[in-house]
């Protein structure tokens, strides 16, 4: 069973099997017993948009057109007015979905302020090497950002960004989206309730998943961390963001190991290939065969910007195989990010958490545990166990979920409000919690390199 399936009120259980005498119940029913908010997304300050948000969309890929399509279901909230992408098929494709105008169809961000300000705010979803020119540009502009993660692949610029946000009073989201997630948002109200007490540990695990990380980290346009960014920031800067919004405190110290173990050459199995196309002898029961992965089971065919026609993927498919990365031999890549890697953070109010990335593992989903003085929770994306260590009980609930657990276009609503209320409060994040949460991940890879203990200051 997929683990974004829906979970039975008895099925859940068995990850838990070891618990005695354990109901479930849905979040409702905790919300009652609790005290605690029915609805962990009312935000009393939201106003009714009387006039659509006008977005400018930069980088029309998989991620940006997943923010951008809130507008397909709140058209009273938000139009996308523009686009700019270097590519002429995502361009057409986000002008047919949009409705936008061929003059504001953009081949280059530049062009867009180059010419007087005709929106309200802008969505950048960019490579991550190339977030910091055009939200510095925007910035100056007049614009309000939302901005994809990772800020900026550099510590640098993303104190730049700061400081250009705070030069020019102009609203910045990041697009943590797991802080909007229902298992998130409902953990969250569980801790800031007092349900466990203090808080004095946690641990917490994002399992990539093992073709997930092929695809993205050793055949993907972030497998290289010198050309793109370091793992930790490219893909665990939500799970830095999320331990630092648990905790409530910022980090002091960061402490890192990790290293790639398998997906080098010297693992390569005899009489593997170049490309998995090129007749390679254990393409037929190599978990990472690209033919397996993207013709046969037709996963992830986003990088290859499919057409239209079903019937024509085919022939397009394996002609990507054979002309791109996405092709090549898991084993033979220039890839450096490691599939492994430890953190242990040492907060300023004393909490202390550890961190686990796990690239070789079946399932996706994250993993939580909390160590509170009056209790503990175990969570996994969908169930959670909550035990109080006065009586004993042990509470449980379980929630439904997508892979970014429901949190993308609720992150849009918040950002939307915030720009149309001009008001950054709105935002579950200020662009000062959201860099110190990249500061951690550059301490970690530091540290994960220089084998140091790192101290960190906003």
């Amino acid at each position: 069973m997929s683990l974004r399936q829906f979970i039975a009120s008895r099925k859940f259980l068995r990850p838990f099997s070891f618990l005695k005498d354990t109901a479930t119940n849905s979040w409702n029913e905790i919300a009652s017993l609790f005290g605690l908010d029915d609805d962990v997304f009312f935000n009393p300050l939201h106003q009714k948009i009387e006039s659509p948000v006008k977005v400018i969309l930069i980088g029309a890929g998989h991620r940006g057109n997943i923010y951008a399509s809130y507008m397909l279901e709140y058209p009273e909230e938000m139009r996308i007015v523009a686009v700019a992408d270097a590519s002429l098929s995502r361009r057409k494709q986000a002008a047919e979905a949009y409705n936008i105008p061929d003059q504001y169809c953009f081949s280059d961000w530049s062009e867009i302020f180059n010419q007087p300000k005709f929106a309200d705010a802008v969505i950048i979803a960019t490579p991550d090497q190339l977030h910091t020119q055009p939200c510095l540009a925007a910035l100056d502009a007049g614009y309000d950002v939302l901005l994809e993660k990772p800020i900026a692949p550099t510590e640098e610029e993303c104190r730049q960004i700061l400081q250009k946000a705070k030069e020019t009073g102009k609203i910045v989201g990041v697009c943590h989206v797991l802080r909007y997630s229902p298992y998130f948002r409902e953990l969250k109200q569980v801790i800031d309730a007092g349900l466990i007490g203090n808080i004095i540990s946690m641990q917490h695990m994002e399992p990539i998943e093992h073709i997930h990380m092929s695809h993205s980290y050793v055949r993907g346009k972030w497998r290289n961390s010198k050309k793109a960014t370091p793992i930790i920031l490219a893909k665990s800067s939500h799970d830095t963001d999320i331990i630092r919004w648990l905790v409530n405190s910022p980090v002091h110290d960061v402490h890192c190991f990790g290293n790639l173990s398998w997906f080098t050459n010297r693992n390569a199995p005899k009489g593997s290939t170049e490309r998995c196309t090129d007749g390679c002898a254990v393409e037929g029961t190599c978990p990472y065969s690209a033919i397996q992965i993207y013709y046969r089971d037709r996963k992830r065919l986003y990088v290859f910007d499919p057409p239209a026609e079903e019937d024509d993927w085919g022939e397009h498919i394996l002609e990507q195989l054979k002309t791109t990365d996405y092709g090549r031999c898991v084993y033979k890549m220039d890839n450096d990010q490691p599939d492994h890697l430890t953190v242990n953070m040492l907060f300023e109010n004393g909490v202390t958490a550890a961190f686990s990335m796990e690239a070789h593992v079946s399932y996706e989903g994250r993993r939580t545990r909390i160590m509170g003085s009056a209790g503990d929770i175990m969570g996994d994306m969908e169930t959670f166990v909550l035990t109080d260590f006065k009586t004993r009980k042990q509470t449980s609930w379980s929630l439904k979920t997508d892979p970014h657990g429901g949190g993308d276009h609720r992150l849009v609503k918040d950002w939307l409000q915030a720009v149309y209320q001009q008001d950054k409060n709105l935002l579950s994040s200020s662009i000062e919690v959201s860099v110190e949460s990249h500061l951690m991940a550059f301490a970690a890879e530091r540290s994960r390199q220089q084998r140091t203990i790192e101290d960190v200051r906003l």
